[in-house]
């Protein structure tokens, strides 16, 4: 799992995150792709898995009231004190108050103030965080079945959706040529239609058995 490599369309629907976001928080450092980054007008973004439990830290960090002011400086000071640590928000454990935000080093009795002194009140439990972002991605990739009627049969569908392209797969169960894929779940089912529907008419036609 860790080594699939996640399109910017997966990457939104496992942590949530806008395509807005994660525009602005690739080109301000918050979060980069680590696999690929975008290279002009065109391009694609692919994720890895570290980076998108980084980017499920970050918007934990701003539903807890952390502004992307103090993040950003956050981040800055971690990279000049742990030089080691390649994707702090994914490596390091965070607590916040709500104002202030403190790092939890790798010695459990010592607390980093990454910004100022202040009363701790929220774990971001990061352990938490990526078993979450496993299940997500477990029912994400996990096949999904629609039963279709073209003329007078019945097909089972089986659309699959494509973590690293983006879109999804589909195919018919009782016809495992008939291989078809779209941007949405419905295009792919209406492209799929098509092919059943073809084959179909072919079928039908004088002299075909």
């Amino acid at each position: 799992m860790h080594d699939t490599v996640f399109s910017k369309k997966a990457a939104m629907a496992l942590t949530g995150a806008s395509a807005r976001q994660l525009e602005h928080w690739a080109s301000t450092g918050i979060v980069r792709p680590s696999i690929r980054a975008a290279a002009g007008k065109g391009s694609r973004r692919e994720y890895s898995f570290k980076d998108l439990a980084a980017l499920k830290v970050a918007r934990r960090l701003r539903e807890e009231g952390i502004s992307l002011q103090k993040i950003r400086k956050s981040l800055a000071w971690l990279r000049r004190h742990f030089p080691e640590v390649s994707a702090p928000l994914a490596d390091l454990r965070f607590l916040t108050n709500g104002i202030d935000l403190f790092v939890l080093d790798r010695d459990p009795e010592k607390i980093l103030d990454a910004l100022k002194h202040g009363q701790l009140v929220i774990v971001l439990s990061l352990g938490e965080l990526i078993e979450g972002l496993r299940g997500d991605l477990i029912k994400l990739a996990a096949p999904k079945t629609e039963i279709i009627e073209v003329g007078s049969r019945v097909f089972t569908l089986a659309l699959t959706p494509s973590l690293e392209e983006g879109g999804y797969t589909g195919r018919c169960l009782e016809i495992p040529a008939a291989v078809a894929r779209g941007a949405t779940e419905q295009e792919c089912l209406d492209n799929l239609f098509d092919i059943l529907e073809k084959q179909g008419s072919k079928a039908a036609e004088p002299g075909k058995h």
